[in-house]
């Protein structure tokens, strides 16, 4: 499905696509994010880039992208995700990240949580995926935030 060593290798590259993707399908989301206009924020925010490059590298690990066959329920449900969008992973991508960043806000977080809103962020990631009635991305819970 997925080549490990691209991933591994081109990570970067991954990232910095889907930013351009979440910026060009979602602008008013991803300027919201960018400009850091919702919430009350912290002094000391997370870095904006970086905090991308962090999501493209825990969806990878968290959907098992780097093996042949899903070893993982996420991963299984995702590839079902996929088979019916193939910019599952891009929309994921941008669904993640207005995720991580409420969560950022409702845990009052500073720079220094950052690890600790990401591992948050994936429970709940993880938990929406595995719900009963989500046959596609726009059906998960977190997708509303988007709009």
């Amino acid at each position: 499905m997925f080549d490990g060593f691209y991933f591994r290798r081109g990570g970067g590259f991954i990232s910095l696509e889907n930013l351009l993707f979440f910026a060009r399908t979602y602008p008013k989301a991803f300027q919201d994010l960018l400009q850091k206009r919702e919430g009350d924020r912290a002094l000391w925010e997370y870095p904006f880039a970086v905090a991308g490059v962090n999501i493209t590298f825990m969806l990878i690990q968290m959907l098992d992208l780097e093996a042949v066959k899903p070893r993982t329920m996420s991963g299984a449900v995702f590839c079902k995700l996929l088979s019916e969008n193939e910019m599952a992973f891009d929309i994921l991508y941008c669904i993640t990240f207005k995720l991580m960043d409420q969560q950022w806000l409702s845990m009052h977080a500073s720079y220094m949580d950052f690890n600790a809103v990401m591992k948050s962020t994936r429970r709940q990631l993880e938990r929406e995926l595995l719900l009963e009635d989500i046959t596609r991305l726009e059906d998960m819970p977190s997708y509303s935030l988007l709009s």
